[in-house]
Parts: structure tokens; sequence; C-alpha cells
């Protein structure tokens, strides 16, 4: 090679970075007509999240997804993923969790792990695998998809098992969106009881805060409060998890070797104790919490270019009896821990 050849080669990261560009741009294409579709009226109660991973389910099953698109789609469900789970400690401040006084926390963190470990249990008992009952216990007792993914990531899980627990989850914390306010009218909630029970127990983020508000401002203040706490016990719950999953084969019977320790969690927490050590200006933080909801929106559009449906079915109806038993268990602890804390 001549010095003139030296001079002009291409940078060593610039052919990685080639093989990369159409997964990346085919996720963020998903992901931009998933925030485009919740314009449509009806469609906003979904979040984008959830567009995004039913549009990739759709173009891989009916078309396939582009060879040369596998690789930026993998990254995509690796470090996009990571990085937007980061991001999401942003949302979040511990001045937000005290305000719920100590009975709140006690009522969210019992409601949690009895969810989760009832959720395994009786998933044994169906005969759902046990990553895949995981996977479902971690979405409905934390926050849905975000918790789904990034137990996923921990635990070394399986992608169409996070596909199918990211539909058992939505399925059902949309149902109990709709289900909590007319409830309300015969529980005779106070609000901040109400918005606790909203809060602690549905699944989603939107879901959550949209079936909040709904009993008045004040429960819809609560409700948000109460369900960012719980997105908050996500990183340490699943960096447990992490730990234990290769232990106790959580994660299926061919799984042996142990999980990477999932770092991007510790990254959370960092940025959620920055948040409540310092004051974001909110011109800072709300573009970064659409950016955070973005890259998530391509890490689930890259798992549903990663599932193939003729497998989802082929696991029957037990693992979506498992979501709704696990739905309706978090939605009666977490009602009979609100009516015992002051």
């Amino acid at each position: 090679m001549t010095s003139l050849d030296a001079g002009i080669a291409e940078p060593a990261h610039l052919p990685r970075l080639l093989s990369l560009a159409p997964g990346l741009a085919l996720t963020a294409a998903i992901a931009g007509a998933a925030f485009a579709l919740r314009l449509v009226p009806g469609v906003a109660t979904l979040s984008p999240m959830i567009l995004a991973v039913l549009l990739g389910v759709v173009l891989h099953n009916l078309f396939g997804a582009p060879k040369a698109a596998r690789e930026g789609v993998a990254f995509s469900l690796r470090f996009v993923l990571r990085s937007s789970i980061i991001l999401l400690g942003l949302q979040i401040t511990a001045g937000q969790a005290a305000a719920l006084g100590v009975g709140g926390l006690a009522a969210i963190a019992v409601a949690l792990v009895s969810t989760l470990a009832f959720t395994i249990l009786i998933g044994r008992a169906l005969g759902v695998s046990r990553g895949l009952a995981l996977l479902i216990g971690v979405g409905t007792s934390i926050c849905g998809a975000s918790a789904v993914l990034a137990a996923k990531a921990a635990t070394a899980g399986d992608d169409e098992d996070a596909a199918y627990a990211v539909a058992c989850v939505t399925v059902f914390g949309t149902l109990a969106m709709f289900a909590y306010p007319l409830a309300q009218s015969f529980l005779h909630l106070s609000p901040r009881a109400y918005g606790l029970w909203a809060g602690s127990s549905i699944h989603e983020i939107a879901q959550a805060v949209a079936a909040a508000f709904q009993g008045g401002g004040d429960a819809g203040q609560f409700g948000t409060i109460a369900k960012l706490t719980r997105v908050a016990m996500m990183a340490p719950v699943v960096i447990v998890l992490g730990e234990m999953s290769g232990r106790l084969g959580l994660v299926g019977e061919g799984e042996r070797r142990r999980p990477p320790f999932p770092w991007f969690l510790i990254g959370f927490l960092a940025l959620a104790a920055l948040n409540s050590l310092v004051a974001i200006p909110h011109e800072i933080a709300a573009p970064i919490g659409v950016g955070a909801s973005f890259l998530l929106s391509m890490a689930m559009a890259a798992m549903g270019l990663h599932t193939d449906l003729r497998h989802i079915r082929s696991r029957g109806l037990g693992p979506l009896a498992l979501g709704l038993l696990a739905s309706l268990f978090i939605c009666g602890f977490s009602l009979v821990m609100v009516r015992l804390i002051p």
C-alpha cells in the first residue's frame, strides 16, 4: 500500500457503521410510524412501544426482515435497548418516592415481590416455561414492556418469550386501564388510595397514569408517583434476577451459562440519583424523555422483527392464562394493601 493509499484508507469503524445502518434505519422507521399512529383518534391509548412491536411482528411475518438489516436490528435489541433504559432514570427522583410515605412504599414493594413470586409458581403449575413465566411476572409486577426488555437483557432471555410477555401485559394492562375507573365508582376509594391502587398495579406507565387521572387530579398525581416508584424498583429486582437466573434455572432448561451483569441498570440508577440531586430543567428533561421512548420503540420494533407467530401459537393458552391470573393477583393484592395502609 502506498503512502497515498494509507492516507485515504477508510476508518476502521466505517464498515461496521455501514453494516448497522440498514437495520437501524428500519427500526427507526418503524418507531417513527408508531409515534405517528398515535395521532389517529383512539390509538393514543397505546404506547409507541406497543405499536412498534406490533408493526415489527406484522412486517416480519408477512414479508420477512431484509437480510441486510439483520445486524442493525440485533444492535437495536442490545445496545439501543440498554441506552434507552439508562435514560429512563431521568424520569424518577427520590423525592417522588418519599411523597408516598412508608406505607405507600411498603404496599408497592410487597405487591411487586408477591406478584413476581406468584407468577413464577403458577407458571410452573400451568406448564409455562420458566423463562416466559419470569418475563410475564416482571412485566406485570413492575412496568410492562420496559421491564420485560430489561429482564430479557439481564437474563439472556428468548426474543419470542419477550414478545409473548409484552403481548400479555399489554392486553391485560389495557383492560385494567378501562376497568379501574369503573371499579372506583363502587369502591369509593379516596383520591390517594385510588391513585396508589392504579399506580401500584397497572402495568404500563401510560396505562397507569391514564387510569389514575380518571379519579381526579390528586389521584392522578399519586398514581404517577406510585408508578414511577415501581419503575425505580426495576433496577434492583432485575439485577437480582439476572444473578439468580442461571443458578435457579429461571431462563429455561438449556440455559446454563451465567448471564452478563446488567451494567445498564447501574446507569439507570445513576441517572435517577443525579435527577434527585440536581434540578434538571424541563427543557432538557422533556426531550430526553421523548428520546428514551423513541429508542425503546426501536428496541421493541427489533423484537417484533425477531418474532415468529407460528412459534408463539405453538405455546397454547397457558401463558395467556398466566398473564390473566398475574394481572388479577396484583389488582386484588394491591387493593388490599391500599386499604390497609393509613
